[in-house]
């Protein structure tokens, strides 16, 4: 596999996602297979693996759309979006953040332009409590304002640098269904799946909805989709929580358990350290 030399400026994620795997990149990067062809991730998030590993053809995917628009609008307008963050953190106060994120509930938000969603939510995520992405049945952001004393807003160098490498290889950006995601995947490929978790607190009757409306079934699906790809002959690594369910889920095939902590959960009690699975169908 070939990965980019870091001499460009070290890329890292370009803002705050609930279950960020910054951390935890150490001990993923270690169970990491040592060669592989193209790379695949197909619930990309904030990207902490993708953008440390860099590498120079891969297909990264996500359910959310304003998420996935933040990927283009950096990879097509960085200096537009870098000017209209500027004017938000001029901005940057309680009201102006409440004004703005009611712009999806008073249908302001279908008359801005992509780059204009982008830089909303990004600003959002960087001054919001905990950085956390949420929203409410009808899918209008409902996180309060934060208390940071100097929040980064902008961040022109890495914005650019990002978009330099986005348009300098072979990156595909897709928002869509995890399955669909996955199409392309050969023999020797690798594919990092880092689905919404498992709750701790759910007992093995476990049938309601987790982050992102995504179900046990959901996650059934995802296991049947890790043993097709296994089958293909391609290296397939998961995270996911430290669950009994994770465990009897991927029952044969190697499970890592890893101590993590986690900061950015909406309760106290989601936060601090916990024990995570990774799960990987080869032995490193």
């Amino acid at each position: 596999m070939k990965l980019l030399q870091k001499s460009q400026s070290t890329l890292q994620p370009f803002t705050k996602w609930t279950g960020g795997k910054r951390q935890l990149l150490p001990v993923i990067k270690s169970l990491m297979p040592d060669d592989y062809n193209n790379y695949f991730e197909p619930f990309i998030g904030g990207g902490a693996v993708f953008f440390d590993l860099i590498p120079k053809k891969a297909t990264i995917n996500d359910f959310n759309s304003e998420l996935i628009n933040c990927y283009h609008q950096i990879k097509d307008n960085p200096e537009k979006l870098i000017e209209l963050l500027t004017e938000h953190q001029k901005n940057n106060s309680k009201e102006y953040y409440l004004e703005l994120r009611s712009a999806d509930r008073d249908d302001r938000i279908n008359d801005m332009t992509n780059t204009e969603r982008a830089a909303r939510i990004m600003y959002m995520l960087r001054v919001d409590f905990n950085g956390l992405y949420r929203v409410n049945s009808k899918n209008q952001f409902n996180v309060p304002y934060g208390r940071y004393k100097n929040p980064k807003i902008v961040d022109s160098e890495l914005i650019l640098s990002i978009s330099s490498y986005l348009n300098n290889n072979d990156i595909c950006i897709l928002n869509g269904d995890f399955e669909e995601a996955i199409k392309n995947v050969q023999a020797g490929d690798f594919v990092y799946f880092d689905p919404p978790y498992i709750p701790l607190s759910e007992t093995s009757a476990f049938t309601s909805y987790t982050h992102e409306g995504f179900s046990y079934e959901e996650q059934v699906r995802l296991r049947n989709v890790f043993k097709r790809l296994d089958k293909k002959g391609a290296y397939v690594m998961l995270s996911n929580s430290s669950s009994p369910l994770v465990e009897e889920l991927y029952e044969g095939f190697n499970i890592h358990k890893v101590n993590a902590i986690r900061t950015n959960g909406a309760r106290a009690s989601s936060r601090g350290k916990i024990s995570e699975i990774i799960v990987t169908n080869y032995v490193k």
